[in-house]
């Protein structure tokens, strides 16, 4: 009966073995860069962890993916004339526009760098494009690999049409676009102008007629900005790699599922589709122990707690101005502040404040004595910040950062500064405010309960679906009808035309009727008269 059953025991045991090694599928991913990289990992992770195999399609010129470092999934390097100096230098030429720059530029001035600017970005997108579809040797390689699913990250263009010369279902991605452009256009996610505010823009969900005046003016702007910058050079070169016309909507639009990085306790309520998937916050993950010089200088702060302070990643050093203003600010809290700063070392560092290179952000958000966090806005660190509970001081420098902090200051749980005009008093006041104020405690810890409370991880859910797109082949079925409809069907323009025409119709013959109608009365009184 023992070996009956151990025998059993073996085959249930080579049974499961053996069910895993076929379920496993193959992915290929073209990932972003910086903390797009970083979010995505998590993912890769996962997927190689569930006995995936995953191949990451990189440029030799990426400026923030390690890919000669040893890692569990593997790096397909793509040869490239470009050097990766040069295009983190564009990197850093958009923070500096975004951040320095706009201070003193006038509004057409600013306008006519950011279109020099996007051209330049887009001609260096077209070479690493080029790099893959102009390599036959790649390409063929590629598709004897036979993958079942293709994941990328649109802040590297390509990646749809590379899905559609390999014949594979693809996943996208995605924190959100200039405008929703691509979510609206492409993807054809509703976005009613009148409660869903632009991105990126200063709007909440509640608007006055002035706002939705201003919001629609915004969204037409981006649509035309969109087809005619974005779409206009791209489509002409997707439809040259394809053999065929196109266009950069018609093939992303193929996605069968739109991996969105926010959620509900971040988003405002408002209409998506059902190949919209949220999970924001992938990343987060309970607490580990602080290393023994990390957890010493933490627990020296008594019951004041900490500050943790970082600018993200991109940003490297600040103005001398601005820094001096920062460190005056925190000199006069009676917090100890961990900032992660690589830039310049400040004229004066008080002793409660000290530089870290690095710093582990999460580790240190889920510590019980953290009292704030002083953040860019960047969605990585701030659901790290609602997973753990923590209220924010935030300094959003570029891109959605601005409206991140806006959606955090709607639901109380963070002030938002300025910091190109902040003074050290206005910083200062912010963080005493935070730290003090129970309601921003109260409130992000609502959201972390609304985060928490779902039937399934942001993890397990972003993998779920990639592994739903390999079991069946796509999700075509989750994909509307609108993508087949012409812009004027969508908006049934058609429709009202038609029944414009018919209404008009049939009051021009009401109006002949009642015309001749009353002709016939008047020419039969008239005879009438003529003979009395």
């Amino acid at each position: 009966m023992s070996c009956l059953w151990n025998s059993s025991s073996l085959f249930l045991v080579l049974l499961f073995c053996f069910f895993r090694f076929t379920q496993s599928g193959k992915v290929l991913v073209l990932p972003g860069e910086y903390s797009h990289w970083h979010n995505m990992r998590f993912i890769l992770e996962e997927l190689v962890e569930r006995n995936h195999s995953v191949t990451v399609l990189v440029h030799a010129a990426s400026p923030s993916i390690k890919y000669n470092q040893t890692e569990r999934f593997k790096f397909l390097v793509i040869d490239s004339p470009l050097e990766s100096q040069k295009v983190h230098a564009l990197s850093e030429e958009m923070i500096d526009l975004w951040i320095n720059q706009s201070r003193t530029s006038s509004t057409l001035g600013m306008a006519l760098k950011i279109m020099d600017l996007a051209s330049r970005i887009q001609a260096v997108q077209k070479v690493l494009c080029d790099s893959v579809f102009r390599n036959e040797e790649l390409l063929a390689t590629l598709k004897s690999f036979k993958f079942d699913v293709l994941l990328f990250d649109p802040m590297i263009v390509c990646g749809d049409l590379l899905a559609e010369v390999l014949k594979v279902p693809f996943v996208i991605s995605l924190r959100l676009s200039l405008g929703y452009s691509m979510e609206r256009l492409c993807g054809q996610m509703p976005a009613p102008p009148s409660y869903v505010p632009i991105s990126p823009g200063q709007f909440t969900d509640r608007m006055s007629f002035v706002e939705r005046v201003y919001n629609l003016v915004l969204y037409v702007f981006y649509n035309v900005a969109f087809q005619s910058l974005a779409m206009g050079s791209l489509n002409k070169y997707y439809s040259e790699i394809l053999g065929k016309p196109t266009t950069l909507c018609d093939t992303m639009g193929k996605a069968d599922i739109w991996l969105i990085k926010s959620y509900w306790d971040f988003e405002y309520s408002r209409p998506f589709l059902p190949n919209f998937k949220f999970v924001g916050g992938l990343h987060c993950k309970p607490a580990k122990p602080l290393p023994k010089e990390l957890e010493d200088f933490v627990q020296s702060s008594g019951d004041d707690g900490i500050v943790v302070f970082s600018l993200g990643s991109m940003l490297k050093n600040l103005t001398k101005e601005r820094t001096n203003t920062i460190t005056s600010a925190l000199r006069q809290i009676p917090q100890k502040v961990l900032w992660k700063y690589t830039g310049e070392k400040p004229d004066i560092l008080a002793p409660n404040t000290r530089l870290y290179e690095w710093i582990p952000q999460n580790d240190l958000l889920g510590h019980p004595k953290t009292k704030a966090f002083i953040t860019h806005g960047g969605i990585n660190g701030l659901y790290e910040a609602i997973y753990h509970g923590v209220p924010m001081v935030g300094l959003p420098l570029f891109a959605d950062q601005p409206e991140n902090m806006i959606h955090m200051k709607t639901k109380g749980a963070a002030v938002m500064l300025d910091i190109n005009k902040m003074e050290a008093k206005d910083l200062r006041e912010a963080l005493t405010d935070v730290v003090n104020n129970p309601l921003y405690k109260e409130n992000i810890m609502r959201l972390s309960r609304i985060h928490h409370d779902q039937p399934m991880k942001p993890l397990d859910q972003a993998v779920f679906w990639i592994e739903f797109v390999m079991r069946n082949k796509g999700a075509k079925h989750l994909r509307v009808e609108a993508h087949n409809l012409t812009w004027y069907q969508y908006h049934c323009l058609d429709v009202a035309a038609f029944l414009l025409s018919i209404t008009a119709l049939v009051m021009f013959i009401f109006v002949k009727t009642c015309s001749w109608i009353f002709r016939k009365c008047l020419r039969k009184t008239t005879t009438k008269n003529k003979k009395e």
